[in-house]
């Protein structure tokens, strides 16, 4: 199974025959099928083995669009009028991505691809993942009745769902339903370009567009590259060059062209897309997703030589310098400009340089919160573009078991053994109903004497994975006070006391 953000998003056949689902939580996937390995999504290894579909599906048309590797469209009137309709279209579509799939992964070890054909983009794929494992077919002109009933986060803004939901507008047919005169003195740019999106109007066609050439950037690299550790920071810096250039016009893009050069006179280019304004860190992976796929794809698809030039050109620009406050108040200029500086470090050193603090639930400490790469900046008319924040713990979600609050100040990486004792001096223990032995009395770690406890509370027991022999956890957490000031968070499991965190 892979995860992102504790969500399944691809899961094997095995997996997928036992009941685990796609956006299905990873303590839920895990209790269906406790044998699964857990990976971390890595979207670099995705995009060379993506490399192989897209180049497949040039036999079908030229005019392919990445949006992410996984996910791409492409513009389907002419290819029906080669194919003679939707349905001999898609069946054809489905056969080339099956059989690149088959020679890139191995036959039968994928469930295929998903399909759908709307009048749109974003309501194409909402229509290929409304029906698992079938083509859906919006007809001409029923985009708008097929996306109304679809709830408002699947814009994939979350602050404007937010705002949304909290005004009553659940659904896209309700936001579409409403003044765009509304909408833009409400929202601005992005609550227009969202109601479109709900309307089934995408606002652009899949078509290569013309844009002034003193837009694009180019490096030409002697001698020529192999490798993608060659190019990776040129490919950034490039990427950042163009972002900088767009900025300084207060221009934006919605789609830009990753164009290449071997030393063989091979001519590479694709296209990628995303549905709002292409940040600097959003633009940089782009490009390094698709060196990858070149680079180091799959034999089929790799250029004969090396590569001696490499070219960005923005196509679809926007303009991007509105933005909208929050419901409830929005970011801070400083925070913006804080927010838009780590994305310029990230975008220098790399996916995944700069993090922040993420909020991801669980009984431990530990647990709880995780590092993730800082997230793309504030995008033209964001509804409340700001540094993402810890959560206070009274807005956190309950969850089951968890150690109540406060939260500890500090979590060790390496919990310290400790003694807890009683006025005998025996060690305190936890029977199976989650009662002590004695009142602890003392800790002492190591030599010595140790600290008195001043008033202590739990425990709290906890028995994790009881499916599963070889990862079942039994473990009891209590907090304790000692007479030198200090706050700990004591954690018994297989018979051993050990300090797991620290209060304030």
């Amino acid at each position: 199974m892979v995860l992102v953000s504790g969500r399944v998003v691809s899961a094997s056949t095995a997996a997928r025959s036992v009941g685990v689902l796609e956006g299905q939580r990873r303590r839920s996937a895990q209790s269906m099928c406790p044998e699964a390995a857990v990976l971390e999504r890595d979207e670099a290894v995705e995009a060379r083995g993506f490399e192989s579909v897209v180049a497949a599906l040039s036999d079908i048309t030229p005019w392919v669009e990445v949006q992410r590797p996984g996910t791409c469209a492409f513009g389907v009137r002419g290819p029906v009028r080669l194919f003679g309709g939707e349905v001999p279209l898609v069946d054809n579509t489905a056969a080339v991505v099956r059989k690149a799939l088959d020679e890139t992964l191995g036959e039968g070890t994928h469930p295929g691809c998903l399909i759908g054909v709307a009048d749109g983009p974003f309501a194409a794929g909402l229509a290929a993942r409304s029906v698992d494992g079938k083509a859906v077919l919006v007809p001409a002109g029923g985009t708008p009745g097929f996306l109304a009933p679809f709830p408002v986060s699947v814009l994939e803004r979350p602050d404007l769902a937010d705002v949304l939901v909290r005004l009553g507008l659940t659904t896209l047919g309700a936001l579409a339903a409403l003044p765009v005169a509304d909408v833009v003195g409400r929202f601005g740019s992005e609550g227009l370009v969202a109601q479109r999106l709900a309307a089934g109007i995408d606002g652009h066609q899949l078509h290569v567009g013309g844009q002034p050439p003193d837009l694009a950037v180019g490096i030409e690299m002697d001698p020529p590259v192999e490798r993608i550790d060659q190019v990776a920071f040129t490919a950034r810096s490039l990427a950042g060059s163009l972002h900088d250039g767009l900025a300084r016009r207060g221009l934006a893009c919605r789609r830009v062209v990753v164009a290449a050069e071997t030393g063989h006179g091979e001519r590479l280019v694709r296209r990628w897309r995303d549905e709002g304004a292409i940040g600097a860190v959003a633009l940089a992976d782009r490009v390094r997703w698709q060196l990858e796929g070149w680079l180091n794809g799959p034999p089929g698809v790799r250029p004969t030589s090396g590569l001696v030039r490499l070219d960005l050109v923005p196509e679809e620009l926007v303009h991007a310098g509105s933005h909208q406050a929050g419901f409830w108040g929005g970011a801070t200029a400083a925070d913006e400009r804080a927010l838009r500086a780590l994305n310029r470090v990230a975008s220098m050193l790399g996916p995944g340089s700069v993090r922040v603090s993420e909020w991801r639930g669980g009984r431990d400490p530990a647990e709880q919160m995780a590092l993730v790469a800082v997230p793309e900046g504030p995008v033209a008319g964001s509804v409340d573009g700001s540094i993402p924040v810890v959560p206070h713990p009274a807005d956190r979600p309950p969850w089951p078991g968890a150690v109540p609050a406060p939260s500890p100040a500090a979590v060790h990486a390496e919990p310290a053994a400790v003694e807890v004792l009683d006025v005998a001096g025996r060690t305190v223990t936890v029977d199976g109903r989650g009662v002590v032995s004695a009142e602890p009395v003392r800790l002492r770690q190591g030599g010595g004497t140790g600290v008195g406890v001043v008033s202590w509370a739990g425990p709290w027991p906890v028995e994790e994975r009881w499916w599963d022999p070889s990862r079942h956890r039994r473990r009891a957490c209590m907090q304790v006070v000692s007479d030198d000031g200090m706050a700990r968070l004591l954690v018994l499991e297989e018979g051993c006391w050990r300090v797991a965190a620290t209060y304030d």
